[in-house]
């Protein structure tokens, strides 16, 4: 028997929301979109999937730290270009033994942290 992973997924209240933040301020490339679900991260074995809370148990989980870490190159000119588009940091851009961090919110306050290593 083989397992693997095949998504993780965010959920959402406003799926053109979640559109601008995670496709056109975090710039995650997109692997396809319907009327209820995002996925990120074409042609990778695991996706990043953002959904509309339609259930009770989905929306109890919107606004929370979502524990998913995104590796970032050039994490500063990202950073700058989130705070111009008006996200919230959770936690500033801080440099620290192991590299630079910052937290950041989408626009229904899931947080995600962002790494350069």
């Amino acid at each position: 028997m083989t397992v693997s992973m095949k998504n993780v997924v965010i959920f959402v209240t406003d799926l053109a929301k979640a559109k601008r933040f995670y496709a056109e301020l975090l710039g995650l490339p997109v692997a396809g979109q319907s009327e209820m679900v995002m996925e990120f991260f074409p042609g990778t074995p695991t996706t990043l999937g953002v959904s509309l809370a339609l259930h009770e148990d989905a929306r109890r989980l919107v606004g929370r730290h979502t524990g998913i870490t995104l590796r970032v190159e050039g994490i500063e000119a990202l950073c700058e270009s989130l705070r111009v588009g008006g996200v919230t940091f959770v936690e500033p851009l801080e440099s620290s033994p192991w590299g630079k961090m910052a937290v950041v919110a989408d626009f229904d306050g899931n947080q995600l942290a962002l790494v350069d290593r």
